[in-house]
């Protein structure tokens, strides 16, 4: 398995830049640098495409609302070029809270959206002319729709490389149908490796089915926190409320994709009650009814052995990538915490 880790958007950015040369001798092979409603990722990636030479540098994510098709492709070429080829674009959809709330810009459509923007990225690598005809977006602009001046135009530059891997942060069904046919890696939030066939092992098979076979296998991305030790017992205290942010506030009553997967995975009661008491702003109560067997399913937290049988599991249901949060008291632990699961998951 490859061995990633998240930048934290909420702070410490500056520090952990600094202290990538240990993880990456400890083993890391790639940082993932996300964009929620914070600093944007793509400065903070151009940063560390200078401070680093090996590790590959990942858009954890970029929101699909945010900028214009041809702007991702562009920034994707980019930073590939200012990295020396290692860039890897991650996009997804977010939700409407944060697209409508923050960007004021209508979410609609994200999988057909996804599709042509994944289309329209790989001729901009390919230095076609760009011309597109989709249902979502046009390029150029029709006449009538504009001046009528544009004309179909191909990058100046010549990209690094004319496929840059995509990587797609998808939940729903068809959006994993999508990603398994088109995308070079799935990016799933909350991955337990026991239900996983029962939740998206129907969609894989049916995308995987119409996958273009120069695609290469399909990069399975698992995302947990990581702890290794005898005494754990208040780390997944410390994971809790992040997993009632999202079944219990990332959205509102039936619009909350998060809290539709929690369902999915048989926590049908509990989703229910920790979305009512955290939109209720009772945020304590909803954390302390997240699921114990859900917080250490989704985690990698625990003494060695388990940590052994939890990564033997992620193995089997087809995790290729492990993009885990090491959580410690100090810089050295957590480096020690890569170089730990490096060994384990071989």
């Amino acid at each position: 398995m490859r061995i990633g880790m998240p930048i934290d958007y909420a702070g410490g950015f500056a520090e952990t830049a600094g202290e990538l040369a240990d993880y990456e001798k400890a083993g890391l092979e790639i940082v993932f640098v996300p964009e929620a409603y914070s600093f944007d990722a793509v400065s903070q990636l151009g940063y560390l495409a200078a401070k680093t030479q090996r590790l590959q540098l990942a858009s954890g994510i970029l929101q699909l609302y945010t900028r214009t098709p041809t702007l991702t492709a562009m920034t994707a070429a980019g930073l590939d070029y200012v990295s020396g080829g290692r860039f890897v674009l991650g996009i997804g959809a977010s939700g409407p809270q944060v697209i409508e709330g923050w960007h004021g810009v209508r979410y609609d459509a994200p999988l057909g959206r996804t599709r042509e923007i994944i289309e329209i990225c790989r001729k901009v690598w390919r230095r076609e002319r760009l011309t597109h005809a989709g249902r979502y977006y046009t390029i150029p602009l029709p006449p009538g729709a504009g001046t009528g001046l544009g004309k179909p135009l191909k990058l100046i530059n010549q990209p690094v490389r004319e496929r840059i891997p995509i990587v797609v942060a998808a939940i729903g069904p068809k959006n994993v149908t999508m990603t398994a046919e088109l995308a070079e890696g799935w990016e799933p939030i909350f991955f337990l490796p026991e239900k996983a066939a029962d939740v998206w092992g129907d969609a894989l098979a049916v995308g995987r089915a119409k996958r273009d076979a120069r695609l290469g296998p399909l990069d399975v991305i698992a995302q947990a926190p990581l702890a290794i030790g005898e005494d754990t017992s208040g780390v997944l205290d410390f994971y809790r409320p992040m997993v009632a942010l999202y079944v219990g506030g990332m959205g509102a009553r039936g619009r909350n994709f998060y809290n539709d997967l929690a369902r999915r995975y048989g926590y049908e009661a509990e989703a229910k009650q920790i979305q009512d008491l955290y939109l209720d702003g009772k945020k304590d109560e909803a954390a302390a009814l997240v699921p114990d067997d859900l917080l250490a399913g989704t985690s990698l937290v625990g003494p060695q052995s388990h940590i052994r049988e939890r990564l033997a599991a992620l193995k089997e249901a087809g995790v290729t990538t492990l993009n885990v949060t090491p959580i410690a008291p100090s810089h050295g632990e957590r480096v020690h915490l890569i170089e730990r699961i490096r060994d384990l998951a071989g």
